[in-house]
């Protein structure tokens, strides 16, 4: 029988593999700008592979590619009558996927996010906001998740309103935060105190993803860990995010030998700013050693990546079997029968 999120995290460490919306650019199935998962109708099977990969890379959910299909998103793409069938089939393909897992069923979650029009000083933007997360929270009901994922909230009042109309439906709650630039939530709340509030509403995990890597990232995990009895979650980007850079929206790369066609790296230019798998393991396993619960990787993320950090806090995932093993390489290789004369040249290679 499969457990529910709950026990998992009771068992241990739940990895969370997050990452489609790169991902799927990077493929070729998703435009870079608009950011909306039409994936989930035109590609359907190209959406499958990627629950597949990640799945099977380690994540112990199947999440729901719904991020940015909300009303308004698809209100400026101008297929608002696509909302109700792209949320459905996304969370229907999740499930399908799920299902495949060898030895326990994945667990399924819907999707809520940053709508990009709240705003604390207008009442209407509010009930907006509260209307477009009731009714993708009431398909996620009638499509029977296991739990929902509430994500990349940059206003701590947004993000309650998202745990309420969650609650409301009956259904267990993560909730993460995005935290910008300048170090704040955009209404005042600092991102632990926020937390801390969402925790104590009744979220079962509360946390924060995208937007920064680890080492901008962790300050703020264990400053949540401090202030939450709950569980925890952390989903970094893979990127390189320091003190004077710290999110993806403004990292510089000194050596790009072309004129880039918008002012910073965001989105599109961040290949040469990627941590890589070991340092990504590195801190998974300071992130478990502080009690961070629910672990993964969001926007850039690779399925081998994902693998990296789910082995370093100790899960053996489907696709462990092709982790890298260089005893047969022909120049790194220790295998006895290996040709002496290529492995004493690798490092002149």
């Amino acid at each position: 029988m499969k457990r529910s999120l709950k026990e998992r995290l009771e068992d241990g460490p739940v990895i969370a593999g997050e990452g489609y919306l790169f991902e799927l650019e990077r493929r070729g199935y998703l435009q870079a700008g608009s950011f909306v998962p039409e994936v989930a109708l035109d590609n359907p099977e190209a959406l499958k592979q990627t629950y597949r990969d990640y799945m099977n890379a380690g994540s112990d959910v199947v999440l729901a590619f719904t991020y940015n299909a909300h009303r308004e998103k698809m209100r400026i793409i101008g297929k608002e009558e696509l909302l109700e069938p792209l949320n459905r089939n996304a969370i229907r393909l999740a499930k399908e996927v799920a299902k495949e897992h060898p030895t326990e069923e994945a667990l399924v979650a819907g999707n809520i996010s940053n709508t990009n029009i709240f705003d604390p000083d207008n009442p209407e933007s509010k009930d907006q906001v509260r209307r477009m997360f009731r009714e993708m929270v009431q398909w996620c009901k009638e499509e029977e998740v296991d739990y929902i994922n509430g994500e990349t909230f940059y206003y701590h009042e947004e993000a309650v309103i998202a745990l309420e109309e969650i609650q409301r439906q009956g259904i267990p709650a993560v909730i993460t935060m995005g935290l910008m630039g300048e170090n704040i939530l955009r209404d005042g709340f600092t991102v632990d105190e926020s937390c801390r509030i969402l925790s104590e509403k009744g979220a079962l995990v509360v946390g924060m993803n995208c937007f920064r890597g680890p080492d901008t990232m962790q300050p703020y995990l264990e400053k949540i860990r401090e202030s939450v009895d709950g569980y925890v979650g952390g989903l970094p980007i893979p990127y390189r995010t320091t003190e004077e850079h710290p999110t993806f929206f403004n990292l510089p790369d000194g050596g790009c030998s072309c004129h880039l066609p918008l002012e910073t790296t965001f989105p599109t230019s961040l290949d040469p700013l990627y941590h890589n798998r070991y340092e990504l393991a590195e801190w998974a396993k300071s992130a478990k050693d502080i009690g961070i619960n629910y672990i993964g990787l969001c926007c850039g993320a690779s399925p081998a990546m994902l693998r990296a950090v789910a082995e370093a806090v100790g899960v053996e995932t489907v696709n462990s079997k092709y982790s890298p093993n260089m005893e047969k390489h022909f120049l790194f290789g220790k295998d006895e029968s290996l040709q002496a004369h290529n492995v004493s040249y690798r490092s002149k290679a």
